[in-house]
């Protein structure tokens, strides 16, 4: 019997397992609504570190990196990287993700920048108002405040 197989013995025969015991076999502890949370946060994480690393790449006109980036081929390059799958353009990305508040943004989330109904631009929310993004031509991947309130946000599932 592997360690594995005797965590539910263990639970079965105590009625509970310390986080200490089932640490020591092998086992996970499954706690309820934290588990999509932490894997979101190592994500958000993930891809700002990503995103980060490219900082001083040129901007490229339908780029996807790994040297250099348009604006949705380093939020496709970074979600790539970190395990997530994303459309190519900055429109067909808005389409996938799922819609927030500003008040519900969080670091990860992607930033849709919009005229109307047309997203033009996006970047990564880095936070305190911040995004990591690959700008225009002639420009390079940087860290830049949001410049306007025409903004959307969306979360990668």
């Amino acid at each position: 019997m592997t360690a594995l197989n005797r965590v539910p013995s263990l639970m079965v025969r105590a009625g509970t397992a310390s986080a200490l015991t089932i640490a020591a076999v092998g086992g996970s502890i499954v706690v309820p609504g934290l588990s999509a949370d932490a894997a979101a946060a190592t994500t958000a994480t993930k891809v700002l570190k990503i995103a980060a690393s490219k900082k001083g790449s040129p901007y490229r006109y339908g780029a996807t990196g790994p040297r250099r980036f348009d604006c949705s081929g380093l939020t496709l390059y970074a979600f790539k990287k970190a395990g997530k799958k994303l459309p190519r353009t900055a429109a067909q990305q808005y389409n996938k993700t799922h819609h927030v508040s500003a008040s519900h943004r969080k670091a990860g989330d992607l930033v849709f920048f919009h005229s109307g109904s047309s997203v033009y631009h996006v970047g990564i929310y880095a936070g305190k108002g911040k995004i990591w993004h690959a700008p225009k031509t002639g420009d390079v991947v940087r860290l830049q405040k949001i410049w306007t309130k025409s903004v959307w946000y969306g979360r990668v599932s």
